[in-house]
């Protein structure tokens, strides 16, 4: 019986084992998981969700409270069209991100960045390719591009010298959107150089309907990929991604033609992570029906979250002039709608309940929106229950080995010491 160990992924020159862990924003998948991914010879992505955000947290930088302080005076507006981002201030955040990480990364992996379309922030087309010209200014390993279809994304940086060097990819939930990429960008000469393959199970936001989503299957959408890549002649790996929770459920997706695996829930709980201890500790209290998949994110996509998510109903007021990462170029996004809407009808905007949308940028700032993958629920069995009642923390080395060499769908828990 083989184990994940048995294969590697190869990417331009580079062979890595192929383990990929997912970019989780706002900083669960932190600069330290991504160096372990490295050092241990997978890939580790960050996440470039709120980038100026995780700068103030990691650098001391003031980018949050500098635009605060430059747009405050239009806090009780509910028109946001004049809160713009500093564009100087977000590449300068991206290379403080991106740049100190890559300085520190040892091993034979690599680091790619997660960069969501979705990240509107009131100039779609200029704020992203600030964000993606900076991240491969910083010297990133690659760039996944995540939440949206990316058809312009390629183009926003053909002109920067490491656009065929550094490894692009996309990540697609269907054949159909990954045509649609490649037809868009067949004038650019440059295929991606991996896509990943994102199924109904994974965490966060999903890129199916709120009313089909579970219709639909990993293995099937892979199986489908595969087999049209390989009909058109086209040589770039797939990774699959979604509830994969073992070693060999890895190997499987592996053994169909899968060049690697994405992963995430269980680097979710890890020393490593950004998440905070309080947050885990409900990861992994958390039973099968408290995950639940919801309409909550003003992006529009379904999301996947813990039902007990403090940021579920909470109807804070909308705080773009310090976030407004999900602005559309017109000043607004759905929670500002809902947030207005709720608050005439009360006549009031003290103690409002907005059940059908969420602040995502505050919300995700204060690790409130417990965003987490279709098999949380058994974390639990991942490590041991220690006397007091907690759990027993784990190392990303032993998560990234556990899926490397595992086999039979066994699960290693970690020493007692």
């Amino acid at each position: 019986m083989k184990c994940l160990d048995d294969f590697r992924l190869k990417l331009g020159q580079r062979d890595y084992v192929p383990i990929m862990i997912g970019g989780m924003g706002v900083d669960i998948s932190s600069a330290a998981l991504a160096l372990e991914a490295a050092r241990l010879g997978g890939i580790g992505h960050i996440s470039d969700a709120m980038a100026p955000t995780v700068s103030d947290r990691r650098f001391k930088t003031k980018f949050t409270r500098d635009k605060f302080q430059t747009f405050k005076s239009n806090f009780f507006n509910m028109d946001k069209s004049s809160v713009q981002f500093d564009l100087g201030q977000l590449a300068e955040a991206t290379l403080n991100h991106v740049g100190k990480t890559m300085e520190a990364k040892k091993g034979d992996g690599a680091i790619f960045i997660n960069c969501m379309e979705k990240l509107t922030m009131n100039g779609s087309r200029e704020t992203l390719r600030v964000r993606l010209k900076a991240a491969l200014d910083a010297g990133i390993d690659g760039i996944s591009l995540s939440a949206g279809l990316h058809l312009g994304s390629f183009a926003l940086i053909e002109d920067h010298p490491r656009f065929r060097d550094a490894q692009l990819g996309i990540i697609v939930s269907s054949l159909r959107a990954l045509q649609l990429f490649l037809r868009k960008n067949a004038r650019l000469n440059r295929l991606p150089d991996f896509v990943v393959v994102e199924g109904p199970l994974a965490g966060g936001h999903l890129g199916f309907g709120m009313d089909d989503w579970a219709k639909y299957d990993l293995a099937t959408i892979c199986n489908e990929i595969v087999a049209w890549l390989k009909a058109e002649e086209l040589n770039i790996p797939i990774i699959a991604a979604g509830g994969i929770f073992t070693g060999s459920d890895a190997t499987r997706f592996m053994e169909n033609g899968s060049g690697a695996v994405q992963v995430a829930t269980r680097f979710t709980v890890c020393e490593e992570s950004g998440l905070p201890a309080k947050v885990r500790l409900k990861y992994f209290e958390a039973m099968e029906d408290d995950i639940v998949v919801n309409g909550v994110s003003p992006t529009g996509y379904p999301m996947r979250m813990l039902k007990n998510s403090p940021a579920i109903g909470d109807g804070i007021r909308p705080n773009c002039e310090s976030y407004g990462y999900l602005l559309d170029d017109k000043g607004s996004c759905a929670y500002i709608q809902a947030f207005t809407r709720e608050a005439e009808k009360a006549g009031s905007e003290k103690g409002l309940k907005i059940f059908d949308k969420t602040c995502l940028c505050t919300q995700m700032h204060d690790f409130n929106l417990w965003t987490c993958g279709s098999s949380t629920y058994r974390l639990k069995d991942t490590t041991n229950r220690l006397a007091d009642g907690s759990y027993q923390m784990l190392t990303a080395e032993h998560v990234f080995k556990d899926y490397q060499f595992s086999k039979n769908d066994e699960i290693a828990l970690p020493s007692l010491v």
